[in-house]
């Protein structure tokens, strides 16, 4: 690769031309040398010469002509106007149109030489500049790329972003803040604080405020809508500057609201549960301290009256921890099923001998309507057999006296279908909404002294939904009720 430094002589004197270009050329330079002005500008647009010596007069062209449209095409070659009819005029054109030097005719080898390696050494700066441009374009393009492969990022994550300067002003932001905050009509450089809530503005201005910078959040929790419905927490962080000082700060909004709304209902849940552990346990420490009491002279039949309350309201204790259990093992899906052939007919049959004492109290008239070729279930026994003795004992519990059971079992083409109906206390409709929750009791002057956890129809649910099956109800207030029942026939 010819490394020399490249130079144009372009010059209609024969001697002249020929003479610089021996000169040059022992001088270790690679010489191309023109004799008019139409060569010098194919070849001096063409190549990429470091410079070029043209002549100011030629009989074709101008040499300032020359010089403009090699600078046109070439602007990094380092041009010289050499010419024996040299004035203050051209000079000053030549030097506006880009030429580095202006060359006197008649001159010596050495003048010749020195300006040469003025231009080399002019060329040799441009060639830096130009490198050290092109780096910086390059860094810039990089920096560039880089700040939207950022930008991308931060506005396709769900969480907020605002940055905000010291001055207050918004420097940053994404989609996401400007949906949580309900802000449409704003712009970088707006001022930010006042359009925020008041919580946020606080926990700013707690850094704004602060002589040190801690690299630490502030988060506050903000109910953004009504009744639950956007929670957020926001957590602002101080972004310095490399010398230390405060630059901006960076607030992060992050959607709480399904976490809030299940921290909620675990509050309520232990909550309701407290309420019906306690009842049942003050009653019977109250009986105890009777019992125990020494100064209380309680007559035997009274002492057997409150033994007797005593174990009634733990026996209800007992059954609210196991439905408890039941719930749970059914939500955390670890209770043990044994899935097999279970026929209908012998759970019911099984459950009627098991309440026909109750049965027979209320006076209940008992009604069983079985279709025939009735087909069996795959379902664990214990569960389909608590499901029934739930509804049951409902239907048995909220009766009227003398009033009547109704069971219905029939099949369709994927359903056994049980329907269990009562002519008791029925439902309101307001009630019927509850009726699966977890503790809900229908609470009016007809259930009063009934006694119940309010979780057997909550697992009675549960246990159709895990079944795949549906569960419906039917009642009117003071005439009874209707549970329907679907069980899958094959699962």
């Amino acid at each position: 690769m010819n490394n020399k430094p490249k130079i144009l002589i372009i010059d209609d004197e024969k001697g002249l031309r020929i003479g610089t270009q021996r000169l040059l050329e022992e001088e270790g330079y690679d010489v191309t040398a023109v004799e008019t002005g139409e060569e010098g500008i194919r070849i001096g647009t063409r190549n990429d010469f470091d410079i070029a010596v043209i002549d100011l007069k030629m009989p074709d062209y101008d040499g300032l002509e020359v010089l403009q449209k090699i600078k046109t095409n070439r602007p990094l070659t380092v041009c010289f106007i050499a010419t024996a009819f040299a004035s203050y005029e051209t000079a000053i054109q030549s030097t506006r149109l880009g030429a580095f030097g202006y060359i006197p005719k008649p001159f010596t080898p050495d003048e010749f030489l020195y300006q040469i390696e003025q231009g080399i050494k002019q060329r040799k700066l441009i060639l830096e500049s130009e490198k050290l441009k092109k780096e910086r374009e390059e860094n810039l393009l990089e920096l560039a790329s880089e700040k939207s492969r950022l930008n991308a990022i931060i506005k396709s994550i769900s969480d907020g972003v605002l940055v905000i300067n010291k001055n207050g002003e918004l420097a940053y932001y994404n989609y996401a803040a400007l949906k949580f905050l309900d802000l449409s009509d704003i712009k970088i450089g707006d001022k930010i604080l006042p359009l925020l809530n008041e919580k946020i503005v606080q926990i700013v201005e707690k850094i704004f405020s602060s002589e040190t910078i801690l690299l630490k959040s502030y988060t506050t929790q903000i109910e953004l809508k009504p009744d639950n419905e956007l929670i957020v927490e926001a957590a602002a962080t101080p972004i310095p500057h490399p010398d230390g000082t405060l630059a901006g700060v960076v607030i992060v909004l992050s959607n709480i609201t399904e976490f809030k709304k299940i921290e909620l209902i675990k509050s309520q849940f232990v909550s309701m549960v407290a309420h019906e552990l306690k009842a049942p346990l003050a009653a019977v420490q109250g009986y105890l301290n009777l019992l125990t009491d020494e100064k209380i002279n309680l007559p035997e039949e009274k002492r057997k009256d409150y033994l007797n309350r005593s174990l009634i309201r733990l026996k209800s204790l007992s059954d609210l921890v196991n439905d408890l259990l039941d719930i749970s093992r059914m939500e955390l899906k670890t209770k043990f099923r044994e899935i097999e052939d279970v026929d209908i007919r012998d759970i019911i049959k099984n459950l009627i001998q098991f309440f026909e004492i109750d049965i027979k109290k209320r006076g209940l008239n008992l009604e069983i309507n079985i279709a025939e070729n009735l087909p069996t279930i795959k379902a664990d026994q214990n569960e389909i057999s608590r499901l029934i003795t739930n509804l049951l004992s409902n239907a048995i519990k909220y009766n009227k006296d003398n009033g009547k059971i109704i069971i219905d079992i029939s099949s369709s083409t994927n359903y056994l279908e049980i329907k269990i109906t009562d002519t008791g206390i029925g439902l309101k409709p307001e009630e019927k909404s509850k009726l699966f929750n977890e503790f809900f009791r229908a609470k009016n002057e007809k259930t009063r002294g009934i006694s119940g956890t309010g979780l057997g129809l909550s697992i009675v649910k549960k246990i159709v939904d895990s079944y795949y099956g549906k569960i419906d109800v039917v009642s009117e207030f003071g005439k009874g009720t209707t549970f329907i029942i679907n069980l899958p026939i094959n699962i």
